[in-house]
Formats: C-alpha cells, sequence, structure tokens
C-alpha cells in the first residue's frame, strides 16, 4: 500500500501539509510514503511534458490512498491544485486511487467546501471518493478533535477500501 500526501497550498511546509499528514496517517496507521508540495513543481504545472510533474503524476496514480490538502481561497480549493489536477486524463487519471478531499480554512462557512468543490472533481478524474471530505479551521486544527472524530468513524473504510484494492 502506497500513501501520498497532495498539498495544494502556495506556501510550502504551511499547517495544509501538516493537516495532510496527519490525516493519511491516522487513516492507515503510516506515515505517507510521499507528499507532493505542489508548489515545488513552479512553473511546470503551467503546460504538459515536464518531467517533474510527471513524476509527481505517476507517484499519484500509482498510489493506493492520497489525500488532497489544500486551504480555502475564495470558497474552493487553490488554482495551483487546479493546475496539478488538470495533469490527469479524465474518467482514469485517478482510477483505483482511494481520493481524500481535506480543505483548511480561516472559519466554519466554507466547511462544505471539500464536498462540494473538490470531490466532485476527483470523482470526475475516476477516484474513489466514499470518504466524506474532511474540512478543519486552519488556526485550530491541531486542538480540534475534528480530525479525530473524522478518523474514528471513517478509518475502518478506508481501511476496507484498501484492503479490497490490494486484495
Amino acid at each position: 500500500m502506497t500513501v501520498t500526501v497532495v498539498v495544494g497550498n502556495p506556501k510550502p511546509a504551511s499547517r495544509t501539509r501538516t493537516a495532510g499528514e496527519l490525516l493519511a496517517e491516522r487513516l492507515t496507521g503510516a506515515a505517507p510514503d510521499h507528499v507532493i508540495e505542489l508548489i515545488e513543481l513552479g512553473p511546470g504545472l503551467l503546460g504538459w511534458g515536464d518531467e517533474a510533474v510527471a513524476a509527481a503524476v505517476t507517484a499519484v496514480q500509482e498510489s493506493s490512498l492520497v489525500v488532497f490538502a489544500s486551504p480555502t481561497f475564495k470558497a474552493t480549493y487553490t488554482g495551483l491544485l487546479k493546475l496539478f489536477l488538470d495533469q490527469f486524463a479524465g474518467g482514469t487519471g485517478l482510477r483505483d486511487v482511494v481520493a481524500v478531499p481535506l480543505m483548511l480554512g480561516a472559519g466554519p462557512g466554507h466547511a462544505m467546501a471539500p464536498d462540494l468543490t473538490l470531490k466532485p472533481v476527483l470523482s470526475e478524474l475516476g477516484g474513489t471518493c466514499a470518504l466524506p471530505g474532511l474540512y478543519l479551521l486552519d488556526s485550530a486544527f491541531a486542538e480540534s478533535s475534528a480530525l479525530d472524530d473524522y478518523v474514528e468513524r471513517w478509518a475502518p473504510v478506508a481501511r476496507t477500501l484498501l484492503a479490497l484494492r490490494t486484495g
């Protein structure tokens, strides 16, 4: 089983990354195998054929579970994440990948954003999106029980999906 976290925050080493890594670890019981900071791919995301972007796409496609983590910008995920997702073929680009949408924001007003904006794109790309998206307040996610509550409810589902995928 390979686990990857894709971080769509334009700031490296962000709270978004920390939350994504925590979620992946708590869902699977192990640290993620890969963390892809999209900001590090830079202008290669603006076209097709960049080797680093292609390697990141391959890493995601070869993963069993991928947490797609983004801060909330204008009530949706970042353009940086959109540029990366554009690299995947529609309907099949995330085939056989359990995709988990995670977004962080400043207030509760955008709590539905992971399910309303990010999850449909991941589904359109062929990802298995059986878990609901998770929205965390960026200033308090480490102290909040929201992540633990989500994991308690959804980790058994994630593990079942992963067992079916590898079994």
